[in-house]
């Protein structure tokens, strides 16, 4: 009977070992099942006695490499203002624990597990830009493969500062940098380390949204150690991202329509000088301006550090305008010089005539022959008033002078009688006339002269005044075109 006992107790011996096994052993040629799931099994094998307080080396000599990688998905907000960037990216991270690690032929050949973030060791790598903490989803596992090797993929939405220059806007581009580093670990306890190479993350737009405002044009990424006050060397991952802006829009809505208002104000000098209209438009132009430049004053960006160049060229086309007016009243001022104005000075005439030869004006032989006029107008003014003087009236008209002989008959008859004082008095208004008439003329002559003037000047003006606006849209051009291109 005892044989018969230590028989079956020695046939029982076989089956209480495969139960005891992690992962069920053969027996006859088939695999006996566990009593657990594989998943189970190796997530109560890994975390049982698992330290997550502590780094998860078995050598505390040993260091810690952690590999990062950056995939940018999305620029959602630059404030300039404020000087914050607003990204959302893809990061991911990866180190060995040497805790986490396993035979996958104990667990049905399980290579691979999802745990709990809370339940492991994670590195306490962050940006040094985080200026607030951004809508971020939480993602609550991390894989684990068989070697201890750990991946942490998350998405973070990252507001972090940086110096925005908004000098070339809207023709401006902006690099941030994201710099990843352990807030506590120095550099022997945790090293950085790039996951992929330098080239694959520089050219990576394979997850960003490319319909924004921004474009994406490469990441750069660099590793550096630094120290502060020669205390224990820190590692640092630094990536650059660098972004261009997309100028069409504010070129629609901003250059374009200013670029519209000064080529009417260009166009407004071949209105006539001597007429009120051109005042009229150029002040209507001025207001437009103005009403324009409060419109876009929202679109523009603010800053405490500089004002963009095209802050700038809206001054100028301001400043530009007010110039253009002032000369245009100058002008009109200048053509309608009333009565009691003397002659235009011999010196202004011969500048005149060189400017109109320097400014090719075609109509420049009138102004010779006007001067000349004015010049035999002045002569026989003067010629008249010296002969008005010895003789008070010559007549022209025989018939007319026979007329005047006989009044001067006439009066030298009455000057004996009572009603010579009446003749003398008609005499003396005939005189007041003529002397009325020959003024206006010579009023006349000189509204002509300034007239000339004024035009010759209006012309010198406008020509110096396009001048400087086509310098100014030249340099400016010239200016954008090599910040879009760079």
């Amino acid at each position: 009977m005892v044989p018969t006992a230590l028989g079956a107790l020695l046939a029982l011996l076989p089956l209480a070992s495969t139960l005891q096994s992690p992962a069920g052993a053969q027996h006859g040629g088939r695999m006996l099942e566990p009593s657990e799931p594989a998943l189970r099994r190796l997530s109560h094998f890994l975390l049982a006695h698992y330290q997550k307080g502590t780094r998860p080396v078995r050598d505390w000599r040993t260091t810690t490499n952690v590999a990062i990688d950056l995939m940018v998905y999305a620029i959602l907000s630059v404030d300039e203002k404020n000087q914050v960037l607003t990204t959302y990216i893809w990061y991911r991270q990866h180190w060995t624990d040497e805790f986490l690690r396993w035979d996958p032929a104990h667990f049905d050949n399980l290579t691979q597990i999802s745990l709990p973030v809370e339940s492991i060791w994670v590195p306490d790598i962050l940006i040094n830009e985080f200026v607030d903490v951004g809508k971020s989803p939480h993602v609550p596992y991390v894989y684990v493969s068989h070697h201890g090797e750990v991946q942490n993929l998350k998405p973070i939405q990252v507001m972090t500062a940086c110096s925005l220059d908004i000098y070339n806007f809207p023709f401006d581009v902006q690099n941030c940098s994201l710099t990843f580093t352990s807030w506590l670990h120095h550099i022997r306890d945790i090293n950085l380390s790039l996951w992929r190479q330098p080239e694959l993350v520089k050219f990576d737009r394979s997850v960003f949204m490319n319909q924004g405002e921004w474009e994406l044009l490469y990441v750069l990424s660099h590793f550096q150690e630094f120290s502060v006050k020669s205390s224990d060397s820190y590692a640092e991952m630094k990536f650059y991202v660098v972004i261009r802006r997309r100028p069409l829009f504010y070129t629609v809505s901003l250059l374009l329509p200013s670029i519209f208002l000064m080529v009417m104000d260009i166009v407004g000098f071949y209105l006539p000088p001597h007429s009120g209209e051109r005042v009229s438009f150029k002040i209507t132009l001025l207001l437009g301006y103005s009403v324009f430049l409060i419109i876009v004053s929202d679109t523009l960006p603010a800053t405490a550090v500089g004002t963009p160049l095209i802050g700038i060229y809206f001054v100028v086309c301001m400043a530009l305008l007010v110039i253009s007016l002032t000369e245009t009243i100058l002008i009109v001022h200048l053509v309608h010089k009333q009565d009691l104005q003397p002659h235009v000075p011999e010196w202004v005439k011969h500048l005149l005539e060189r400017a109109t030869i320097l400014l090719c004006i075609r109509d420049r032989k009138k102004f010779s022959q006007s001067r000349m006029q004015s010049l035999d107008a002045s002569g026989q003014v003067e010629n008249n008033d010296s002969t008005a003087k010895l003789t008070p009236y010559v007549c022209e008209d025989p018939r007319e002078c026979g007329a005047v002989g006989g009044t001067r008959s006439a009066l030298a008859f009455a000057g004996r009688t009572e009603g010579s004082a009446a003749l003398q008095e008609v005499l003396r208004e005939t005189t007041a006339i003529r002397q009325l008439l020959e003024k206006r003329e010579e009023f006349r002559d000189v509204a002509r002269e300034w007239l000339q003037v004024g035009y010759v000047l209006d012309v010198l003006l406008f020509r110096v005044y396009l001048a400087a606006v086509l310098a100014y849209s030249i340099t400016l051009g010239t200016l954008w075109s090599v910040w879009r291109d760079a």
